[in-house]
């Protein structure tokens, strides 16, 4: 049977409070684990390999699943992540690339290396659809999945929606973009943007159109991976509603809305949608 297992990111849990007040690593993973996640995601860009390596404690007490997002700077670079992965028995990679060449036929030969290296280490890897990295544009990064079959992405679409500031409602065209990435995708993030914005609060009654939007792409794209996942796969879903200024602030630097309570709200409909498609036959 079909499993969907949702994941906390780490980095998410930050506060960046003015007062300088923060969570400890341990109370981070306590409240992941007694909210009931499956999971912790270490995110390496805020993290570094060396600190991520002592938090497995963390893993191991609570009962947790880990998942690592990777910023590699070079083709090399990737291995030692998947080293720490091993380690840590991840149920993935997720690969934001920092190799970033100008044309597509350059990026081919880079998203290559790192499948054959993972292949050859025996790690699972997937390619996030983020900003700022080898996947950083929609059109490209559509090209890029033409030309590499075996390409699996990990889909966290707010960043496409602020890279092509994408009109509300959105376009049948744009539907259709962004379906094609949900086809190719292996697992999911949970952020929402609107087209100005790559993070917007959910709680609020403005941004609620962006929100059941997402829910939307979500829905689509947890049924198309249904249809192409084996009887007993495990679907995995990140809530990573980034800190501070990813987090929109007030004038005083301290956050709008409760991000732990959104991503509660994120969780809480991606489950409400699985158990309506648990209902409905692949």
């Amino acid at each position: 049977m079909q499993k969907l297992e949702i994941f906390q990111s780490l980095w998410a849990m930050e506060l960046r409070r003015p007062d300088g007040k923060e969570r400890s690593e341990d109370e981070s993973f306590a409240m992941v684990a007694d909210a009931g996640y499956h999971g912790m995601a270490i995110d390496l860009g805020s993290t570094a390999l060396e600190d991520a390596r002592k938090l497995k404690p963390h893993f191991e007490r609570h009962n947790l699943g880990c998942m690592i997002n990777a910023f590699p700077t070079t083709i090399e670079g990737l291995r030692p992540v998947l080293h720490m992965a091993k380690d840590f028995n991840a149920v993935f990679v997720n690969i934001i690339g920092q190799v970033m060449p100008l044309a597509v036929a350059d990026m081919i030969p880079v998203i290559r290396q790192w499948i054959e290296m993972a292949d050859k280490e025996g790690v699972a890897i997937q390619f996030e659809t983020h900003r700022n990295c080898i996947t950083n544009d929609l059109f490209s990064t559509l090209l890029l999945i033409d030309a590499i079959p075996e390409m699996e992405l990990c889909a966290d679409l707010s960043h496409y929606l602020v890279d092509r500031e994408f009109w509300y409602p959105i376009s049948d065209d744009d539907n259709a973009l962004i379906h094609r990435i949900l086809d190719r995708a292996v697992s999911f993030q949970g952020r929402v943007a609107s087209r100005e914005q790559v993070q917007v609060q959910i709680s609020f009654p403005q941004h609620q159109k962006w929100f059941d939007q997402f829910a939307t792409w979500w829905e689509y794209g947890l049924r198309s991976w249904r249809k192409k996942s084996h009887p007993d796969a495990v679907c995995n879903f990140l809530c990573e509603l980034g800190p501070p200024e990813y987090a929109i602030t007030g004038p005083d630097g301290y956050e709008l809305s409760d991000r732990w309570d959104e991503a509660l709200m994120i969780r809480k409909r991606v489950e409400d949608i699985w158990t309506k498609l648990e209902a409905t036959p692949v």
